[in-house]
């Protein structure tokens, strides 16, 4: 390289400064890669599921800790709703189906159907 430098005209110190300067404004054209919109599961209260239900669903669909699932169907039965996962809009899909099939609580005769949720973009 040392041959090319010299043969140039430039010494290495010149030929990695301008090549520095030129790599530079590249770095700033690239693109961030955008974030994708996020959306909020949401769901719903009704009378036909017990807190067992509703903590053992979320158990075994989101992971949640049978303490966050105590303190998220609490709220549910307070608010009428609870957001219990923020996600990426596809994720939130398959989320909200999870909870569409889920089935119905063994503990009341008269639930015939899993719980209602679905999802909404995060504001």
């Amino acid at each position: 390289m040392s041959h090319v430098a010299a043969a140039a005209g430039s010494t290495m110190e010149e030929i990695t400064v301008a090549v520095t300067a030129t790599a530079e404004p590249l770095r700033e054209t690239r693109r961030r890669p955008r974030r994708q919109p996020r959306y909020h599961v949401v769901l719903w209260n009704d009378d036909d599921h017990t807190f067992q239900y509703v903590i053992a669903m979320l158990k075994q669909l989101f992971g949640h800790a049978p303490e966050a699932g105590l303190k998220l169907a609490r709220e549910v039965d307070a608010k009428g709703r609870v957001v219990v996962l923020t996600t990426t809009k596809e994720h939130a899909e398959l989320k909200r189906d999870q909870i569409h099939a889920f089935g119905p609580d063994r503990l009341i005769a008269r639930s015939k159907g899993s719980m209602s949720a679905s999802i909404e973009p995060e504001p």
